[in-house]
């Protein structure tokens, strides 16, 4: 019993991992939004999708943007064990996140054949999420533990509830050069800061057992800061543009300042063994949670990022299309635990985008995007989990003036659901309970994005 609580009280200890270290905002402009693949850009957005097209742009002066997404997703975990009562032995966690209010701002200044360039977003983090009912590792390990001691469900209570919240903010400056009519460099950096917080708790009341009630309690915030060099290079010729940037990885560690990290176990009577087994177990757990203690640092990477794309006018200033490829080396990027080396590769993404100016006023576009991790059964886990995924969006732009233009978007992921079973096995099973069980991880995605670009 006593290694079974132990087991399911440690792993709030991985509760800081919930958005995984997979997670890259890349939609920063909301022509993205509506397009998806924007790396031959040269308009406003290149800031961040293609950096050197910007020496393309005609616009000769100051260019601003002001970007506002809505993003909701839901995170559940369909549980399978059998000691759960519901139907079929399943019972699903329900996590939902929401960021109702993803800014991004982009400044870009061109004089002949320099232009300068800034942009701030958030470009990394999954907002805030909470799972109100708790996961299935706190419960199933206890339930398991209290069936061997022939305890029925209604001689106890368990109870657990988990919120996070992280952002990645970017602060981006750089400069693009360029050097002919066909060729453009790009050299620059982005600053990340890293913030994040995570509370949680378990308690158990057992009314039949040497141990009476568990108390568990973190809350938890964590902070870091770490600088990706990019660079960037364009080259058109006639009707085709091909472009390229590279983020270098970016060493993240962030620290803790933590608020609560306490454990209390209680006997069930003043008398031993039991007050030897309580002081004994909660000890033990206190010792998992060693990593939340105030003060200590984690790796948290960003991984090298290789953006490729090919974008060609089909008609003159009337059809654009474009075809792009991202790799995120998320294996060499160091994580909690060491946890990329159970990734078998690293990330790749594909897109494709159309662009059509109905008139001088009016232009239409649509987009897709297909994402495939590099997952196995070790890196997924019900506090941190990815879903291979495409993603579709569409939306339009309005001139207002000849000075003023707006974007409005909107894009959703339909992800594939991740299935991970564990066989039963002493020590191990499922969520360390000894029994069989099985999680099935499932996502879902939806984001609406307005914006506002202005030439001086």
């Amino acid at each position: 019993m006593k290694k079974i609580l132990l087991a399911s009280l440690s792993l709030i200890a991985v509760s800081s991992a919930w958005a995984g270290g997979l997670l890259s905002n890349t939609n920063q402009h909301i022509a993205f939004n509506r397009m998806m693949a924007r790396g031959a850009s040269t308009e406003i957005d290149a800031v961040y999708s293609n950096p050197a097209g910007t020496a393309f742009n005609e616009h000769e002066g100051l260019t601003l943007s002001l970007n506002i997404q809505s993003a909701f997703q839901t995170r559940n975990v369909d549980a399978t064990f059998p000691l759960f009562l519901t139907e079929g032995n399943t019972k699903r966690y329900e996590g939902n996140a929401a960021a109702p209010v993803l800014p991004s701002l982009f400044a870009m200044y061109k004089k002949d054949k320099w232009v300068f360039q800034a942009g701030f977003g958030v470009t990394g983090g999954g907002g805030k999420c909470s799972f109100d009912d708790g996961l299935p590792m706190f419960e199933a390990p206890i339930m398991a533990g209290l069936a061997q001691m022939k305890i029925t469900p209604d001689k106890y209570a368990i109870t657990s509830s988990m919120k996070g919240r992280q952002y990645i903010f970017g602060l981006q400056a750089g400069a693009s050069y360029k050097f002919n009519e066909h060729f453009a460099g790009h050299l620059g950096a982005r600053v990340n800061y890293f913030n994040g917080n995570y509370t949680g708790f378990v308690k158990s009341d057992v009314k039949t057992s040497p141990i009476g009630n568990i108390n568990v309690e973190l809350d938890c915030n964590q902070t870091g800061w770490g600088v990706t060099p990019i660079i960037g290079l364009d080259y058109k010729v006639g009707r085709l543009t091909l472009a390229t940037k590279f983020e270098y990885k970016t060493k993240l560690n962030i620290e803790n300042d933590t608020k609560k990290n306490d454990a209390s176990v209680s006997p069930i009577a003043e008398v031993e063994p039991a007050i030897t087994y309580a002081k004994t177990l909660e000890a033990n757990v206190k010792q998992s949670l060693a990593p939340y203690n105030h003060g200590v640092n984690t790796p948290n990477d960003l991984p090298s990022i290789l953006y490729v794309a090919a974008g060609y006018e089909i008609l003159p200033e009337k059809l654009r299309a474009t075809v792009e490829y991202h790799f995120y080396d998320d294996k060499h990027a160091g994580m909690a635990g060491d946890k990329q080396k159970s990734l078998t590769r690293g990330t790749n993404e594909y897109l494709a985008g159309v662009e059509w100016d109905i008139n001088k006023m009016f232009t239409v576009s649509t987009g897709t995007q297909i994402t495939s991790y590099g997952l196995s059964d070790d890196y997924q886990s019900q506090t941190s989990f990815s879903c291979n995924s495409y993603s579709i969006g569409l939306g339009g732009a309005v001139n207002l003036t000849s000075k003023l233009k707006l974007n409005v978007a909107y894009f959703w992921t339909t992800y594939k659901d991740y299935t991970k079973s564990v066989e039963a096995g002493n020590p191990g099973g499922y969520c360390g309970s000894t029994l069989a069980g099985k999680d099935v991880y499932s996502r879902t995605n939806k984001v609406f994005g307005v914006g506002l670009d202005y030439k001086f």
